[in-house]
């Protein structure tokens, strides 16, 4: 079993492959992503990018099926805290047959938790013409090998560790929200709430067996004896859930605007994200509200119809601890 020790500075591997159909595609969209571009070709032929491709979100959950398979399902892995950069550098399209790239770029133990170490990988998906669709760069958690049994001590560590990690995390004040909807509209500060989901333990096993089949993510007898000491959700169905409550939410503004006569704006793909932490772990019953603020925009140069949107978001659970914060953004439609 693969330790922290076994993972140098240096450490190199390619992971996969993996083939991506439409099914898979479009499976994942309805559920957590389904913007035009991702569940209707029709529609995806008159979008910004004019074909249909996966979700961003689906892209990372590809990515991390192929590191549990290939470098966490035979380690002491612990989980991670969080995601330093993602850049969503091409689309992954029906057909594509990916593979992972990843590099140890640093690797130490951990200061408040000596029996943990923290091992910084970077990862290059690419697809079967060589050319990279996806890049990421963050930290996992990796038992060392004398480490003694964990049990339960999850949310503090993983909330030490997050903290102690790079990147802003700002806590913001909630002012009140407008529904303005076009780039020109939007107000820096404002902050919306998308919606609240609760994690049910089907529901967690489902989508971990499908992308992030840990111990503690699909089995909640084996949990029990994890850093978490329970069956916990992945922190990629975390971030997909704040994607359904973001395309539920732009829905609900749609379906005013179209009642009022109006033509509300489009959204586009997003380029990337950041500063992305798993605060607390998200555990079976746990309802966790979601919420988004725009924090700069400006125009694009390349694409004067539209505008990029920054937006910081955070998740928060049912007693008022934050478990889930990212920077984004967002190509917005201009109006006119």
């Amino acid at each position: 079993m693969r330790t922290f020790e076994d993972l140098p500075v240096g450490f190199a591997q390619t992971l996969g492959p993996l083939h991506v159909s439409k099914d898979d595609i479009l499976a994942f969209a309805r559920e957590y992503d389904a913007q035009p571009f991702h569940v209707d070709e029709i529609a995806a032929k008159d979008s910004f990018v004019g074909t249909l491709i996966a979700s961003g979100w689906h892209t990372c959950s590809l990515n991390m099926r192929l590191v549990a398979d290939g470098l966490l399902l035979d380690s002491t892995a612990m989980g991670a805290p969080g995601i330093e950069e993602v850049k969503w550098v091409r689309p992954v399209r029906p057909g594509d047959t990916l593979r992972s790239h990843v590099k140890v770029l640093e690797s130490r133990v951990s200061k408040s938790r000596p029996s943990l170490g923290l091992v910084q990988l970077h990862f290059d998906m690419m697809n079967q013409a060589d050319e990279t669709v996806l890049t990421q760069t963050n930290w996992v958690m990796f038992a060392t090998r004398d480490a003694k049994p964990f049990s339960g001590e999850g949310r503090q560590v993983l909330s030490d560790i997050a903290d102690s990690l790079p990147g802003d995390h700002p806590r913001r004040e909630i002012p009140p929200i407008s529904s303005n909807p076009y780039f020109e509209d939007l107000v820096i500060g404002e902050t919306e709430e998308l919606g609240s989901y609760t994690f049910t333990p089907d529901e967690i096993v489902r989508f971990a067996k499908s992308y992030d089949p840990q111990r503690f993510h699909v089995d909640a007898e084996a949990a029990k004896s994890s850093l978490f000491g329970a069956l916990c959700a992945s922190g990629w169905h975390t971030a997909s859930v704040w994607m359904k409550q973001m395309v539920g939410h732009r829905e609900r503004i749609r379906a005013y605007a179209l009642a009022h006569g109006q033509r509300p704006a489009r959204l586009g793909p997003s380029p990337g994200f950041s500063n992305l932490k798993w605060l607390k772990p998200v555990y079976a019953g746990d309802t966790i509200t979601y919420r988004t603020t725009v924090t700069a925009k400006r125009p694009s140069a390349s694409r004067p119809e539209w505008g990029l949107v920054f937006h910081h978001n955070t998740g928060t659970n049912q007693n008022g601890e934050e478990v889930f914060a990212f920077d984004g953004m967002v190509f917005w439609e201009r109006r006119g």
